[in-house]
């Protein structure tokens, strides 16, 4: 069967420049690679096709012989012979596994890393995590804390380069400072880590005896940090550039602290609010009064009860709770009371209780509308 005119092959016109007929290959080898044409049984054979039109148009002296004597430029030996085991009529499968190389980088450039993908020469560090255990008293107020981190720095007797006397690293002979190295295999190329270089690109011939080439020591860093007022468990702070030194001088991580704040023994915290349940004795509670309430301030606030108060009954101080960590104000404090019946009472203590509750059968409005419903309650279960 006749060959195809090899710019029909990559849809250009014969005047097409140098650049047209590159971007032409590229956009023609990626459409039809075998591996995104697994159902195409031609895809193959195709693809040789493409490359061997773009192996004769992309150099300017086979293109100007092809262009004055077409295929027959290079069938017996004219314009400088066969290529290969199939000549040009017939690109072998040394010449294919090259063209898949050719594109290689084109088609999983961005899967791989590409051939810049591998010039990391040096590493970022990794970021670090600090637990902080705070009180309630001190996320009011916010706090200067001194913390003592776990971690790497850079080396000072190498400036964290890794070479011994500061010297530069050089570039990795094994992969030329890519990083990888490719191992052809059949139709395919197979891109690995550099087995030298670590994928580093680089290698140093004389390693700093002080931090053994890594660029960093291991010590541990006073660090003085500032706790907002109003922070919560859970509130994450972050010092950017705090975490481990990176790699043979590479940038550092960051630190970020994650605050847990302790319970309280008095007040219960709900965002900006806070509870405190506050014993009242039965007398206060009845004939009313006044108690001294606690604030998470360290004063002291007056709260009077009203008669007949029962438990749990809520009252509030408005902006006694927390303040918020971004803004302005304060939430508030909510006392909720728990009136107290009195124990170990004397003879004389449960004389006057008993004479208090003879005259004392409609001053408990609760428990009489309570009692009215078990007896509803208990009629409607005979009936």
């Amino acid at each position: 069967m006749a060959k195809r005119d090899y710019y029909e092959v990559l849809g250009i016109s014969r005047g097409a420049t140098a650049e047209e007929i590159k971007k032409a290959y590229r956009r023609k080898a990626k459409e039809l690679h075998p591996d995104r044409n697994a159902d195409n049984p031609d895809a193959e054979a195709q693809f040789k096709e493409v490359n061997e039109a773009h192996d004769v148009l992309k150099d300017p002296e086979r293109k100007a012989t092809y262009d004055r004597f077409g295929h027959a430029a290079f069938e017996g030996g004219m314009g400088g012979g066969p290529r290969g085991p199939g000549g040009m009529g017939g690109m072998g499968q040394g010449d294919f596994a090259s063209a898949f190389s050719n594109v290689f980088d084109d088609l999983f450039g961005d899967f791989m890393g590409g051939a810049q993908g591998g010039r990391q020469r040096a590493t970022r560090g990794s970021d670090l995590r600090y637990n902080l255990r705070i009180t309630l008293e001190e996320a009011h107020q916010g706090l200067h804390k001194t913390i003592n981190v776990p971690g790497s720095i850079p080396c000072d007797v190498c400036n964290g380069t890794g070479a011994e006397g500061g010297a530069e690293p050089t570039t990795c002979p094994t992969c030329s400072g890519m990083g990888k190295v490719r191992a052809q295999q059949g139709f395919f190329t197979v891109e690995r880590t550099c087995p030298t270089c670590g994928g580093l690109g680089q290698i140093i011939k004389n390693p700093c005896k002080a931090c053994g080439g890594a660029g960093r020591v291991e010590k541990d860093r006073a660090l003085s940090v500032n706790i907002p007022a109003g922070v919560e468990t859970g509130t994450r702070i972050r010092l950017a550039g705090e975490g481990e030194a990176g790699l043979r001088g590479g940038p550092p991580g960051d630190l970020y602290i994650f605050i847990e704040v302790a319970q309280h023994p008095l007040f219960e915290r709900d965002g900006l609010n806070l509870f405190c349940r506050v014993p009242v004795p039965m007398a206060t509670a009845a004939l009313g009064g006044e108690i001294e309430v606690p604030t998470i301030d360290g004063g002291r606030s007056r709260v009077k009860i009203p008669a007949g108060s029962q438990s749990g009954r809520q009252m509030r101080l408005r902006s006694k709770g927390m303040p918020p960590l971004r803004g302005t104000g304060a939430g508030d404090m909510f006392i909720e009371l728990a009136v107290e019946t009195p124990v170990n009472l004397t003879a004389r203590q449960k004389e006057l209780l008993r004479e208090f509750e003879e005259l004392s059968e409609e001053n408990n409005p609760e428990g009489s509308s309570f009692f009215k419903k078990v007896k509803s309650f208990w009629d409607g279960m005979k009936s």
